[in-house]
């Protein structure tokens, strides 16, 4: 059964939403495949769709966190949720968005409850859902800004570990992580230009808070 690529020739029309196909997805993958399975590194898709890019590097990086850490529950969960606030989209339309934090919710389920099925913790699976709900958006990559009636800029949480279970949050508007220039070859929340040095100001940073509470912890 071949992949369904396009939703409707409209939606081609009017929003050139055509999907990437498993195949040309883990082809394109495999070009920076190291940083696929490194936790930590952070990858944004600014057209994300359904999240077909997200949901490869999703499970690379979680196949690595159980190698690595499937003895410990703790560990596990601790890692895979890092590998999760690794991850950033962007899309138009909502449904898409809805979907793609559904099947990356979904692919995190499947590993983790193939791991402790007995033992799985609703905590575990709020953070994730809480986290996904920040780091995929629904807006315009090229304006910067959502798609509400009244736009407003993307706004995306980092999450950095902290003290080994801590997080600590830290909300960044997307133009300025993009900084003034060179805005094609800047990772997300980089702290060093080429020739200078660069500091995005986060528009709201919280208190440190275990990575198991994070849905907890909105103020």
């Amino acid at each position: 059964m071949s992949e369904k690529q396009v939703v409707s020739k409209q939606r081609v029309a009017d929003h050139g939403e055509v999907y990437t196909g498993k195949k040309e997805v883990k082809a394109m993958l495999d070009l920076v495949g190291q940083e696929t399975e490194r936790i930590e590194s952070r990858f944004l898709e600014p057209a994300c769709g359904i999240g077909n890019f997200l949901i490869e590097i999703l499970n690379r990086k979680l196949e690595i966190v159980k190698a690595r850490y499937a003895k410990s529950q703790l560990e596990f969960e601790r890692y895979a949720i890092l590998a999760v606030s690794s991850l950033y989209g962007i899309d138009l339309l909502e449904d898409n968005i809805s979907e793609c934090r559904r099947r990356l919710l979904r692919k995190f389920e499947d590993h983790y409850l193939s791991l402790y099925m007995q033992t799985a913790r609703r905590e575990c699976l709020e953070s994730v859902s809480y986290i996904l709900e920040k780091n995929i958006v629904q807006g315009d990559a090229l304006t910067m800004q959502t798609s509400d009636v009244s736009p407003k800029p993307i706004v995306f949480s980092e999450w950095s570990p902290v003290n080994g279970s801590m997080l600590k949050r830290r909300d960044f508007e997307f133009h300025e992580l993009m900084g003034n220039s060179e805005r094609s070859v800047l990772p997300l929340f980089s702290y060093l230009k080429k020739k200078d040095r660069f500091f995005p100001e986060p528009i709201k940073e919280y208190q440190l808070v275990h990575f198991l509470k994070v849905a907890d912890a909105e103020t």
